[in-house]
């Protein structure tokens, strides 16, 4: 009876916290259905971008059911591992942690390669193939660290039980804000921005926000021909990053202003912090399910726990899915009424979007199980019917 009262209460105050915390993002109520794309894009753009966006989706879904069964094979029979070993509880369980990495890593290489020769093919990828393959060791490099983190779980589920996660979710917390102010640091080739029209426009858009935030160009050119831009940083690490192929000729100082008021918005509004919050939001969950699956297995201060752990979390990181990118869409949709508002330029706006998509084939109205799992940024279609409806 008290663990029923517990549990509901635990999930009542998590409710409310979401709650609040969805809140604390305001995004006006318009009307963002029914735009008719083909009064923005050509015939041939609207089936390029949907012939590469199918094949970019079918990808994803191969190497997530892949990944899934290589995983679901690994909790079966990884436990028989333990048995051959004579290293210790923690050494065995975080062996098999860096095993199911290995193997996350490997049954998805095939996936990555395929999606870098599509790239290629459509000239948003100039990265060779070996580089494609070291480059998804360095995310593997990255997955390591959370078997390191294992250490910690495994170590606190030793002494705390199944209280673990009281331990475990501040430790992650505290990593992500490390990473988040760690990161303006780490990124590689950046400098300021020269362009002068830009500049001058960024620091008015700042004296009138009341923020003073670096604003740093990276070179990507060599990588790639799509054009981006992140708000990154906490308190004094705080940039703005434009990618220079923002740069390179293909859209106006009008509509690179809109994507530095677009940035200035997540940083005005403080959306790495929000993100934090929802992370920590969503550790709980993913925290109860890993419990209450390797119970039978002796719990997380057990090595024979640890494959069906990483089976779990990867399960409820993609059941998940659909909710982070709600989370993520909902700032950048509050970013881009800041930009509009901060700028007043509908029609920059809107040609932003457009340029936007036609240079990445983004397609402007996905369906509707490609939008839940794989976009975390309002479709294209949305972002040009809010400027169409702002005031």
């Amino acid at each position: 009876m008290f663990v029923l009262v517990g549990a509901g209460l635990g999930i009542a105050l998590w409710a409310v916290a979401a709650f609040l915390l969805w809140n604390a993002s305001v995004v006006p109520q318009l009307h963002l259905s029914g735009l008719d794309v083909h009064r923005y894009f050509t015939p041939q753009q609207l089936h390029r971008a949907s012939s590469y966006e199918r094949i970019v989706d079918w990808l994803w879904l191969c190497s997530t059911l892949v990944t899934l069964l290589a995983l679901a094979v690994y909790a079966r029979y990884g436990a028989l591992i333990v048995r051959r070993t004579e290293a210790s509880d923690v050494t065995a369980g975080m062996m098999l942690g860096v095993l199911g990495v290995a193997l996350v890593w490997l049954v998805g290489l095939p996936f990555a390669l395929v999606e870098t020769w599509w790239d290629r093919r459509h000239g948003f990828s100039k990265i060779g193939y070996l580089d494609a393959l070291f480059g998804n060791w360095l995310g593997l490099g990255g997955a390591l660290i959370a078997v390191i983190t294992l250490f910690v779980v495994m170590l606190a589920a030793r002494r705390f039980g199944e209280r673990w996660w009281l331990v475990a979710v501040p430790c992650f917390v505290a990593l992500y804000l490390l990473e988040a102010f760690v990161t303006p640091y780490v990124l590689p080739s950046l400098h300021p921005l020269r362009n002068s029209q830009v500049a001058a426009s960024a620091r008015a858009l700042e004296r009138r926000d009341g923020l003073d935030i670096p604003i740093e160009v990276e070179n990507v050119q060599r990588e790639t021909s799509l054009a981006n831009s992140e708000a990154v940083g906490l308190g004094p690490s705080r940039r703005i990053v434009i990618w220079n192929t923002l740069l390179d000729g293909r859209f106006t100082n009008r509509e690179i202003r809109v994507v530095v008021a677009h940035e200035l918005g997540h940083q005005r509004r403080h959306h790495i912090w929000k993100e934090v919050a929802w992370e920590a939001l969503f550790l709980i969950p993913i925290a109860f399910a890993i419990i209450l699956a390797t119970r039978r297995r002796g719990g997380m201060g057990r090595p024979e726990a640890i494959p069906l752990a990483l089976l779990v979390l990867t399960v409820a990181q993609l059941v998940l899915t659909p909710a982070r990118n709600a989370v993520s869409r909902h700032f950048e949709q509050e970013a881009d009424w800041v930009a509009l508002q901060t700028t007043n330029d509908k029609t920059a706006a809107r040609g932003l979007f457009v340029k936007l998509a036609t240079t990445s084939d983004d397609e402007p109205d996905p369906t509707t199980w490609a939008y839940l799992m794989l976009d975390d940024h309002p479709t294209i279609a949305q972002r040009i019917a809010m400027v169409n409806a702002a005031p």
